[in-house]
């Protein structure tokens, strides 16, 4: 990892199971903007996405419009990319419906993997896949519900950056630490 943002978030929460309905909002928004770009590009600018989308509330965000794009790509250090901008505000809807729907965005999302992190065994990053048939259902199901910016590529590492995945190589020290992170309750 070249940069210190990089590393830090590596080591603390790439890869930690996270069952937080506002953490896997803000994943789904980051990983959504990170198309076509590198991760350092968005993690240096996520407390401006925090800022720009209210702390991912979703209550807030639903009920914005197309109308407040404007003031997020003239006000805030985010992609300024419109079609990423408006999609917070309609995947804060289906958010809500899931929510609704399931209980928790967590439940909706982590069905995926039966709601336990899917702990791989890669020895280097050419096994690590760009999706797999769980990162293609969970595209499918969000496109279905009415998600943008979901594909399957972004699924899959919205999948490893909230633990549902645990692809840390086995000669990471983090390895370990990610996998005693499972969740006892649901």
């Amino acid at each position: 990892m070249k940069h210190d943002i990089e590393r830090i978030y590596h080591d603390n929460e790439w890869g930690r199971p996270n069952f937080d309905d506002k953490y896997l909002f803000e994943f789904i928004t980051l990983e959504g903007a990170q198309a076509g770009l590198s991760w350092y590009t968005i993690l240096k600018r996520r407390e401006s996405y925090k800022k720009a989308f209210n702390g991912y509330d979703l209550d807030i965000l639903s009920s914005f419009g197309i109308e407040r794009v404007d003031e997020i790509v003239d006000q805030f250090d985010v992609i300024k990319h419109r079609g990423k901008i408006e999609s917070v505000f309609s995947n804060a809807k289906a958010a809500k419906a899931l929510v609704e729907e399931y209980g928790s965005l967590a439940n909706a999302l982590w069905q995926f993997v039966d709601h336990q992190p899917v702990v791989n065994q890669r020895q280097v990053m050419a096994e690590i896949p760009t999706s797999t048939e769980q990162s293609k259902a969970m595209s499918r199901f969000l496109k279905k519900k009415g998600f943008k910016f979901v594909g399957e590529t972004i699924c899959y590492a919205f999948m490893q950056a909230v633990g549902m995945v645990n692809d840390h190589l086995v000669d990471c020290p983090y390895y370990h630490m990610a996998n005693k992170d499972k969740r006892v309750d649901r």
